[in-house]
This record gives structure tokens, C-alpha cells and sequence, in this order.
């Protein structure tokens, strides 16, 4: 399955969030949040994040649009092996694949989880057709592969543990990041901002206003992976933004 083109030097990803208790409000979700900031750290622009129920239909669905649009996806949780955990299935699924036992998982399986059930270790060997196992780390269990599409456990501590093993595989060109802090309102400044994108219309510049900081008002940012034209673009806005307005640059 490919992908469309993207421009050089850009890694997309999506992130599908599997769960009933993160839609139930039972389980605050924090891999999210966790996954954009390291996915960004190795220059990958995490795209899209979905959460969705623990239907198998629904999550083949949503592996089937990410699968094709972006280079990577991540999908957090149903890996284990309860009867909630249809990620795996599902993944097959949406690929036209078979579920098989696959001889390496089981063998960690039972080596690591001695004291599971029978039927409990065959579940967790089981993967699609021609899925490859990302080892490494700290967690024995490795992260499954089908094509562009990872599978990570759901529980924080063990999620964490593995995108960290894999992170650097997805290691593209870095972000590079300026910031202006600003004591002016952002509607009053929202005209120079405008005209700064016309000037650098590949510039990622974002505005985020405060409540009760003294300091200032509104946050800054810029973002290019082409140092040279941020800096431009950087001297370019503070040329533009009313100078008594600057509070602080970074």
C-alpha cells in the first residue's frame, strides 16, 4: 500500500487511540500527548489522532485510511488479551490478512508469561500474515509490524517504553523553532501575523494567547525544518510586531 508524495525531508504520521475507557471518560489518555512530543523531537509531524471504540470494524477502518495516507501509524492498545483486545484482528483485517501464530511470539510469550492460560498466550502469539516483531528495550513483548503500521500496548508506562525503542527509525530532518512573546492582544497583532505568512507562506506559525500572566499576552512560535528561512522569517515578524510589544524572544 502507498502512500501519497510528501514534501522532502517530511514524515507524517497518525496516532489511533483504541479504547472504550478513553471514550468513557474511565481513562485519561496521555499517549497522545506523549507520542507528539517525541515523534516531533526526530523532525516526524504527527498528522492526525483518532480514538475509537474497541469495534473491530471501526478500528480496520481507521488502519485502512491512515495506512494509506500517512508513512506511519501508531495504534495505542487492544494488544493484550482480554476480549476487548481486537487491535490485532483488526489490523489484519484491514490489510486482507490472515491471523497466524506467530513461532517467536510465542516462544517470548510463554517464556515472560508462564503463569498465563493457555488460551490467554495463544491469543497474545497470534498476528497477521507476514508481521514483523520490533524487539528492544525494557519490554520483552515487542511491537508488531504490518507494513507502515505499528501496534503499541495501551498501558502508558509500557506504550512510552516502546515508541522510545522505535523512535529513531523514524528519524527525518529536525524541526527548528523560534518564539516571540508578545504584551499585545492577538487580534491587534493578527494583521502582522498575516502578512508575515504571505512573505513566508511555508512558515508553521502558531498564536497562543494567555490568561493571567503577567508577563505577557500571546505566545509566538515559528517552525521550519530550513533553518536559513526561519531566521528570516523570525526577523521579518519582529520587523513587523510594534516594537514596546516584544517582551521576550527565544
Amino acid at each position: 500500500m502507498s502512500q501519497p508524495a510528501q514534501a522532502k525531508g517530511e514524515r507524517t504520521c497518525a496516532l489511533i487511540v483504541v479504547g472504550n475507557e478513553i471514550l468513557s471518560g474511565k481513562v485519561r489518555d496521555s499517549n497522545a500527548y506523549f507520542a507528539v512530543r517525541e515523534l516531533r523531537s526526530v523532525g516526524v509531524a504527527l498528522k492526525r489522532i483518532v480514538v475509537t471504540p474497541d469495534e473491530l470494524r471501526t478500528i480496520a477502518e481507521e488502519v485502512r485510511y491512515c495506512a494509506y495516507r500517512f508513512e506511519i501509524v501508531i495504534t495505542s492498545g487492544g494488544v493484550g488479551p482480554t476480549h476487548d483486545d481486537v487491535t490485532v484482528e483488526a489490523v489484519a483485517a484491514a490489510f486482507g490478512r490472515e491471523l497466524i501464530t506467530h513461532p517467536q511470539l510465542e516462544e517470548i510469550v510463554r517464556r515472560h508469561f508462564p503463569a498465563r492460560a493457555e488460551a490467554v498466550r495463544l491469543k497474545m502469539a497470534l498476528v497477521p500474515q507476514g508481521a514483523v516483531l520490533n524487539l528492544g528495550g525494557e519490554i520483552a513483548y515487542p511491537a508488531v509490524q504490518v507494513e507502515n503500521v505499528y501496534m503499541l500496548p495501551g498501558i502508558p508506562q509500557l506504550f512510552e517504553a516502546k515508541l522510545l525503542t522505535l523512535k529513531e527509525r523514524f528519524a527525518t530532518d529536525p524541526y527548528f523553532m523560534r518564539a516571540i512573546y508578545v504584551s499585545a492582544a492577538e487580534s491587534t497583532i493578527a494583521e502582522q501575523l498575516c502578512a508575515c505568512l504571505e512573505r513566508f507562506p511555508d512558515l508553521m506559525l502558531g498564536s497562543y494567547p494567555t490568561i493571567g500572566d503577567a508577563e505577557y499576552r500571546v505566545k509566538l512560535t515559528l517552525e521550519s525544518k530550513d533553518r536559513v528561512y526561519l531566521d528570516a522569517a523570525f526577523d521579518h515578524l519582529l520587523g513587523l510586531l510594534p516594537r514596546v510589544a516584544v517582551v521576550k524572544t527565544e
